[in-house]
């Protein structure tokens, strides 16, 4: 009687061991098909990263510009800190800080655009825009080469 459970033991473990055998064969045969299959793809060329990060944050600034409440727009914290409004229009102008040079312009005269020459969402939405549209064929405008 004490035969029957220890054999029965024993054929399970050969069972498991033999199938966990055919299960890593197969899973081998997978990743060398899975390897064939895909081929090494060259790197993207550096403009092609350079561009398309700029323009991933250039979408993300634009996505929140024209997300947030018109009336949030002048909203500060406190009184020393920028307003909603003022921090796109420092990045935007900060752009132009990067691009103006590298377009043969001299650099802006103001840090910063200022709140009252653009006077509402739509204005300054469209100057963000426009600061990542002019960027991006910055970016282009020199190839591979002008990225030093």
């Amino acid at each position: 009687m004490k035969k029957i459970p220890f054999l029965a033991i024993v054929l399970l473990a050969f069972a498991f061991r033999a199938h966990a055998q055919d299960a890593m064969k197969n899973d081998a045969m997978k990743n060398d098909a899975m390897k064939k299959d895909a081929a090494v793809k060259p790197a993207d060329p550096e403009l092609k990263v350079v561009l398309d990060s700029w323009d991933e944050v250039g979408r993300k600034l634009i996505a929140m510009a024209e997300d947030f409440p018109e009336d949030k727009y002048d909203f500060k914290p406190t009184p020393a800190e920028r307003s909603f409004a003022e921090q796109l229009l420092h990045a935007a102008g900060a752009n132009y800080f990067f691009i103006n040079p590298v377009m043969g312009k001299a650099p802006q005269a103001a840090e910063d655009p200022k709140r009252d020459q653009y006077k509402s969402k739509a204005d300054i939405v469209a100057f963000v825009k426009k600061s990542f549209a002019d960027g991006a064929a910055a970016i282009q405008s020199n190839g591979d080469k002008g990225l030093n």
